[in-house]
């Protein structure tokens, strides 16, 4: 017997994969970054692949799949990582102003972050388990 357990660090809601397959067609393909903080507090931001550069302390969280050929990758800074990386991110959509340069903005909807703990069996798949070295970044 095989194991098909599939972990992931970052998912997405029904609701925000309907509306990110309504801005695919919009924009074209998408992908997210989560901010660190600052103007925007720590929200995700959604941009047009291209519109954003992803640099080299950028970590690659994992892709969400809306049902488009192809899926959206989320981006996170390596600092703020590293307060989330014993986190499960799940991108979820709510009435509201979007951030200032996500592509939500005009929609009336805003994209924001639920959170919850790792799972015993997460934390030791990803290497954050008791007496791991601490883990290390998805990409």
């Amino acid at each position: 017997m095989s194991d098909t357990t599939y972990f992931s660090r970052v998912a997405v809601t029904d609701a925000a994969a309907a509306l990110l397959r309504q801005l695919t067609v919009q924009h074209g393909p998408l992908m997210f970054h989560q901010s660190g903080g600052c103007c925007d507090g720590s929200a995700p931001m959604c941009f047009p692949i291209g519109m954003f550069i992803v640099g080299p302390s950028d970590v690659r969280l994992g892709d969400l799949d809306v049902g488009l050929d192809d899926p959206i990758e989320v981006f996170i800074s390596q600092a703020q990582f590293e307060y989330w990386k014993y986190t499960h991110l799940t991108i979820d959509v709510v009435p509201g102003r979007g951030a200032g340069f996500s592509v939500e903005g005009p929609t009336g909807s805003r994209f924001i972050i639920r959170s919850r703990m790792l799972e015993d069996a997460e934390l030791v798949h990803f290497g954050l388990g008791p007496g791991m070295s601490g883990g290390s970044s998805p990409r």
